[in-house]
């Protein structure tokens, strides 16, 4: 295959890694706050040597992480998640049923009752130590028989952990929810019209949002899904105390991989951010990071953006007003976990030609900290700075970045209440870590209650 034929997703800094390393007492620029003590996780697609999965999106997950304790970058490492998919099972059973055991597990990794999952969705979660090595599969006792979203919500109040799980397969859409101990301890099916492609979803205090939109199942070479004109887009309100009763709101048609945040505000409408894309951002988008030709792919990446919008759904009006809040393009929106479900005055975010973004709805401004054009950011995960009452903006954020080339990394981070200003530190990692999808920060106190292994 020659350089114009190779698609994106195999170069530069998305190219995957041949390897498993570790590195131990990593170069620190500036000064590490010394409250930032655990782990910093991110997962993200990585071929083995020589494979082509055929989209950005397909191949086998590789979590990164960087160990940070009183002020020192202890150690980096990199693990494939050795997944049936990985082992080479294949993922549709003889029967036409599907395994969710042989899935890349590439998307997020996150903490929950004291096991750290790394996540896809459509298959199970996948335990892994605070290592990094793969546990196995994980249905929570039997119990869980449907796929697992890798965009769970957590509620910082209750400590729930709300997901769902979609299929190409009746039901197609299904609702769960586990107690902050683990247990899974409630299952709804939600019904929808045909087989939506659901990458995430919002809560609230007292509801969940669906989106069902018109990226649908079908059979097409590459990833088997696409636009579907006649599809519809619509918003789904689910009371949490009764689940599976959805109240539909229809929408002009887009597609949403990511939601930045839900709250209920004073007069009890849904206000929900998102990085929305139009029908020709996302088929440029999905055409970029598919099995294109590289130069393609390159004009496609520049038309296919999302830009930051907001739904508010009054339920008592039955109608949704939509407003896009910044022209950037942008992707991966956080906010705080605390927040989550909540009113929030800050939202972050990534832009491949501004670096790492913060959007002040309080202040209707956004503040960006530039990387220049040969450096790549990762997104933004904030972490509280663990102060008394403190503000909202009060911690920091990390973020790995990568040269364009792909030849190296760093971990950055940030004052979250100067987001603009210059690093608080970057950690110099020992290899280009490819981009990725999703991480978390996982503290001390975290992983010592880790039931992940004996």
């Amino acid at each position: 295959m020659t350089t114009t034929e190779t698609p994106l997703y195999l170069q530069g800094h998305l190219a995957p890694v041949p390897d498993e390393i570790e590195a131990v007492d990593l170069p620190v620029t500036g000064t590490l706050p010394p409250e930032l003590t655990g782990r910093y996780l991110r997962n993200g697609p990585n071929p083995l040597p020589g494979e082509n999965a055929g989209h950005w999106f397909a191949g086998h997950g590789m979590l990164h992480g960087v160990r940070l304790r009183e002020g020192r970058a202890e150690w980096y490492r990199n693990r494939w998640v050795r997944t049936g998919a990985l082992e080479g099972h294949p993922f549709v059973r003889p029967d036409g049923t599907f395994d969710r055991t042989a899935v890349h597990a590439n998307t997020h990794v996150i903490e929950h009752g004291g096991r750290i999952l790394a996540l896809v969705e459509n298959g199970l979660p996948y335990v892994v130590t605070p290592e990094l090595e793969t546990v196995g599969p994980d249905d929570f006792a039997g119990r869980l028989t449907t796929a697992m979203t890798a965009h769970p919500k957590t509620d910082p109040v209750t400590g729930d952990l709300h997901f769902f799980g979609y299929s190409p397969l009746p039901p197609y859409l299904t609702y769960h929810r586990l107690s902050a101990g683990g247990e899974l301890v409630e299952s709804a099916e939600v019904p929808v019209a045909g087989p939506t492609m659901m990458h995430d979803f919002a809560v609230t205090a007292r509801h969940a949002v669906f989106l069902d939109l018109p990226m649908t199942f079908q059979m097409r070479a590459g990833l088997p899904y696409g636009w579907d004109d006649a599809y519809g887009a619509r918003l789904g309100v689910m009371p949490l105390d009764r689940p599976g009763a959805v109240r539909w709101f229809e929408i002009d048609p887009c597609y949403v991989f990511h939601v930045g945040n839900a709250y209920e505000d004073e007069a009890g409408r849904i206000v929900l951010d998102v990085a929305r894309y139009t029908r020709d951002a996302i088929a440029a988008t999905w055409q970029a990071i598919g099995p294109s030709p590289s130069g393609h792919a390159a004009a496609a990446a520049a038309a296919g953006v999302a830009t930051l919008h907001r739904w508010t759904i009054d339920p008592a009006a039955g109608t949704v007003a939509q407003a896009q809040l910044s022209e950037a393009g942008l992707e991966f929106p956080t906010v705080d976990d605390e927040r989550v479900g909540r009113p929030n005055r800050y939202l972050y975010a990534v832009s491949d030609t501004e670096g790492i973004l913060q959007h002040d709805a309080e202040r209707g401004t956004v503040a960006a900290h530039g990387l220049g054009p040969d450096v790549v950011a990762g997104e933004a995960v904030f972490v509280p700075s663990g102060a008394p009452d403190r503000a909202e903006a009060d911690g920091w954020l990390l973020s790995i970045t990568t040269t364009r080339d792909g030849k190296a990394s760093e971990l950055l981070v940030l004052d979250a209440t100067d987001v603009a200003g210059a690093p608080v530190a970057r950690v110099t990692l020992p290899r280009g870590v490819p981009a990725g999808f999703h991480g978390s920060w996982i503290p001390d106190e975290d992983v010592r209650r880790s039931t992940c292994c004996p």
